[in-house]
């Protein structure tokens, strides 16, 4: 059998998997702190080695069998601070997540985004899902202030000096391979993930920035680009196997 068919079969499979990668890309492009994925391809090696055809010249040299996609990496850039003007709103100015309780009690990480009181009083955000920090916002709260440093302060009543309720911390991940993204800007850490506490502006971690929206690190330019060439190489391998097939027709119908 012509090894063309294998080999641009794992191309056409790659590449199609490299344009679902570059599909979600543009599909969040509007989608707050959303981070680009990009695809890591690797080259498939075969062994030739056929004991009743000797060639000392390819014995056991490796031969390119095509490539394949071996991974979908997520870029951990940081993306435009869009500011709102809403004092609701938060974004992380630098890398760190904020922890949020999860359904169940596991740990959530994100990014930030439009946060919401619950109905018990605790800041959580826009999903329902509560701070970590467990900050308790008073009922009769005129104002949220959060400072860059992650102090979270609330205005009262009539009184004209906001009082100190909660301070909201963040985590670094070492390796954001070890995390599962999941919808709605949300991030879970897999058991191989490691995460280092800090306060807002410690250890490079990032500050907060309130009444404004991280915007997706997705350049609609690059991504339209990457898709082109993607579409390119898709086409390629299926012109490779198109003549791959040419040729074994041609063989099939020759006549001693």
């Amino acid at each position: 059998m012509n090894g063309a068919f294998y080999i641009s079969a794992i191309g056409l499979g790659s590449q199609q998997r490299a344009l679902d990668v570059i599909a979600s890309n543009i599909a969040n492009v509007n989608t707050p702190s959303f981070k680009r994925s990009e695809v890591r391809f690797s080259e498939v090696l075969a062994v030739r080695n056929d004991p009743d055809v000797p060639r000392a010249d390819l014995v056991d040299a490796p031969i390119s069998s095509g490539v394949r996609l071996d991974s979908a990496v997520m870029i951990d850039e940081g993306g435009t601070i869009q500011s709102t003007g809403q004092q609701m709103d938060l974004a992380i100015e630098g890398r760190g997540f904020i922890e949020l309780m999860g359904p169940g009690g596991q740990t959530m990480l994100w990014r930030g985004g439009p946060l919401r009181i619950g109905e018990e009083g605790l800041l959580g955000a826009a999903n329902g899902m509560a701070l970590k920090a467990a900050i308790t916002v008073p009922a009769d709260a005129t104002a949220v202030i959060i400072g860059r440093d992650g102090v979270v302060r609330a205005r009262t009543g009539t009184d004209t000096a906001p009082v100190e309720i909660g301070q909201i911390a963040l985590v670094r991940v070492d390796d954001t391979s070890a995390l599962e993204r999941l919808d709605g800007g949300l991030y879970r850490a897999r058991d191989t993930a490691k995460l280092t506490d800090a306060q807002p502006g410690e250890d490079g971690i990032g500050m907060l920035v309130q009444g404004g929206i991280e915007r997706s690190n997705v350049e609609m330019t690059t991504e339209m680009v990457q898709m082109m060439l993607v579409q390119r190489a898709y086409s390629a391998n299926a012109q490779v196997i198109q003549a791959a097939d040419q040729l074994m027709g041609i063989a099939n119908g020759l006549r001693r």
